[in-house]
């Protein structure tokens, strides 16, 4: 069950070909080439929370997972293959990753266990990318259709392409790493703030307590002699 959900950026390259020969048929991102997603989800404590994405055939499926707030940091994450297969494990840690460079196509599933935790929700991030990186030999035929050389063309095209898919990877590892310590300054500054406040008022007490006793220590009681 979702609890609640942050609104996340989606970052979509469209082929206006696919587009306008598509069949009304098949949902529009499953014909797209590229898609970039990027969660921020809120996980209850003891709670399971599961997604899915469609990946096409023989396209890169590029998954990773990152703690950002909440009890020690750390949350299980596990991806699990169209065919039932779980092919990232649940490991109890920090951030994971998992990436299939040709899969076989289907809608994989995405977990985030906090069952271990029975008190403390966690904040955490989760970046998704499908890449079909054979669409692009799709436009090269398309070239050579039409008598144009551009081949060393599409290979800039192409190699810039994967290079930005590896730029907004290495963009999101770095947000998760600042959005994370962020959280854990604010979390040790709320921690040294509440204990000095309880050690000040230990302090003050046990001074109150201690003029007290004090005080009648020397109370001298006015007592008047038997005759």
């Amino acid at each position: 069950m979702i609890s609640i959900t942050i609104p996340f950026i989606v970052l979509i390259i469209f082929d206006f070909s696919i587009i306008c020969h598509s069949d009304n048929t098949v949902p529009w991102y499953e014909s797209l080439p590229a898609v970039a997603m990027d969660y921020k989800v809120h996980i209850d404590p003891g709670k399971e929370d599961c997604y899915f994405q469609y990946v096409n055939p023989s396209a890169t499926f590029y998954v990773s997972f990152q703690v950002l707030r909440g009890g020690d940091g750390m949350a299980g994450f596990a991806v699990r293959h169209p065919n039932g297969q779980i092919v990232h494990p649940y490991q109890w840690r920090p951030n994971a990753e998992y990436q299939d460079q040709q899969s076989a196509g289907g809608y994989y599933s995405v977990c985030v266990d906090n069952q271990f935790s029975r008190f403390a929700a966690k904040l955490v991030n989760i970046y998704i990318t499908v890449i079909r990186y054979d669409k692009w030999d799709e436009y090269t035929k398309e070239v050579e259709d039409l008598n144009l050389s551009v081949e060393n063309f599409t290979v800039s095209i192409k190699n810039v392409e994967r290079n930005i898919n590896e730029m907004l990877q290495n963009q999101y590892h770095s947000r998760g790493r600042e959005a994370r310590d962020y959280n854990l300054l604010n979390d040790n500054n709320r921690y040294v703030l509440n204990w000095s406040v309880a050690q000040i008022l230990v302090i003050a007490t046990t001074t109150i307590v201690q003029v007290y006793f004090v005080r009648r220590l020397f109370e001298i009681k006015n007592v008047k002699p038997r005759a």
